[in-house]
């Protein structure tokens, strides 16, 4: 069974008189293999620890307030040992009793309009799930891509579970077929999402319809010009 430790600690401010609600929300999680520290605000992710690089990266966009978090990674790198150490003491203490799950509920879809050679990118989305982690395999045409795609952090809901997007960058050819196989303890078996690369033929129906009734409109304009003719010579 795998475990996944959460501190979290919530700050919520309201303004009696606008009834606006402030949530500030900052998260360190560890697990076996992975390990996750993020600070957000009213659900938008304001700054996480970015462990490889061993620095933090603040995501607000460049016209907000500037604002800055000189500590935050160094103290993500000093509790992390801390998280760990309560994992093994939890996971002896838990492992008789059954972790609630929550299965996730996956899409593929590429992340703009495909054109045929032109570059883009398919994401494969793993939403609502619990507990992380999720493992996600990508194939192009029945062979194992998954070294060339990424995985996001994992992203909190408000009910407790978690969504997680994996890329793959890819370059559409007629007829290529991809898949993204997600892994979970609550799946009983991979959930395997199919994406095809298919090019639309332009349709003719609406050209010919249009042909058609044009003739049709044109011998009508033909036909009651020959009779007004006819009777203007009879009279």
């Amino acid at each position: 069974m795998k475990l996944f430790l959460i501190f979290f600690t919530l700050m919520c401010v309201r303004d009696t008189e606008s009834q606006f609600k402030q949530q500030d929300l900052e998260i360190l999680e560890c697990s076996e293999k992975n390990k996750e520290f993020m600070v957000g605000s009213n659900g938008d992710e304001a700054f996480y620890a970015d462990f490889e690089k061993k620095k933090g990266v603040i995501m607000l966009p460049p016209f907000a307030d500037p604002i800055g978090y000189p500590t935050k990674y160094e103290w993500a790198e000093a509790n992390l040992p801390i998280c760990q150490q309560n994992l093994q003491v939890l996971t002896e203490d838990f492992k008789d009793q059954p972790v609630p799950q929550d299965a996730p509920q996956s899409s593929i879809y590429p992340k703009q309009k495909m054109q045929l050679g032109s570059e883009n990118m398919l994401i494969c989305h793993s939403a609502r799930f619990f507990p992380p982690p999720v493992t996600v395999r990508w194939t192009k045409n029945s062979v194992d891509v998954t070294e060339q795609s990424t995985v996001s952090r994992y992203y909190p809901n408000e009910d407790k579970t978690y969504n997680q997007f994996s890329h793959l960058p890819f370059t559409p050819q007629e007829g290529d077929v991809y898949t993204c196989t997600v892994e979970h303890d609550a799946l009983e078996t991979p959930d395997t999402k199919t994406w095809e690369v298919d090019v639309e033929l332009p349709s003719v129906g609406p050209s010919v319809f249009c042909g058609v009734g044009l003739a049709v409109g044109l011998l009508g304009v033909a036909t009651g010009t020959f009779f007004l003719v006819k009777g203007n010579r009879c009279n």
